[in-house]
């Protein structure tokens, strides 16, 4: 099934980096899409990465931070 890129920025960067590669443009645009998912595939979650900082700084959860904050602290925040 063909793509269509009507952007010009896209079809600038593919260019360059097809040149970079060396490879045709079709294969530059699977290249690069496959590197970006492996990326994405590797990234750290939101709970991955608060684990590591806290385990980083030595913050431990006790069981209050474990439970959700009632709802008058989110209004709170809310309120000048």
């Amino acid at each position: 099934m063909p793509i269509n890129v009507n952007n010009p920025e896209a079809d600038t960067l593919t260019r360059k980096f097809a040149h970079m590669a060396g490879v045709s443009i079709t294969d530059a645009i699977v290249i690069a899409m496959k590197e970006a998912i492996e990326r994405r595939r590797k990234a750290e979650t939101p709970r991955q990465t608060a684990a590591r900082l806290r385990e980083k700084h030595g913050v431990t959860l006790g069981a209050a931070a474990r439970k959700p904050l009632p709802r008058e602290a989110f209004d709170d925040m809310w309120e000048s």
